[in-house]
């Protein structure tokens, strides 16, 4: 129903995370100041496309079944206030878990990356 909520919730917070890292670094790159290994908003970007992918299909799938429609309330379980509660549990469970399997999934690259990055010095 509104799975595909959470995993967007996430990629919007990390997006502008990502964002503010790249002025950061950006800033730090001005000042001449060294950063080694990868850079955090390189990071982060590998997040965001794993987030925006998955939300992406997931919201084409949601309409393909017809539990998303482009005119309000966009989400069919708006229309009963019955279905509420179950999309509501949906989000909490499944779309909860998605979004922290996939922020577990980033997290192991990234340590990979790092231990591979720091191997080839």
């Amino acid at each position: 129903m509104a799975c595909f909520l959470v995993p967007m919730a996430e990629a919007v917070v990390t997006t502008v995370v990502q964002k503010r890292a790249e002025k950061n670094e950006k800033k730090n790159n001005e000042k001449k100041e060294r950063q080694t290994g990868l850079k955090w908003s390189r990071k982060l970007s590998w997040l965001n496309k794993l987030l925006w992918g998955g939300t992406i299909l997931l919201a084409f799938e949601h309409i393909w079944h017809g539990e998303v429609v482009l005119w309000p309330p966009f989400l069919t379980a708006m229309r009963n206030p019955q279905d509420i509660g179950p999309m509501l549990h949906e989000m909490a469970i499944t779309g909860t878990s998605m979004a922290l399997f996939v922020t577990l999934v980033w997290a192991i690259v990234v340590i990979v990356a790092e231990w591979k990055e720091k191997s080839l010095h």
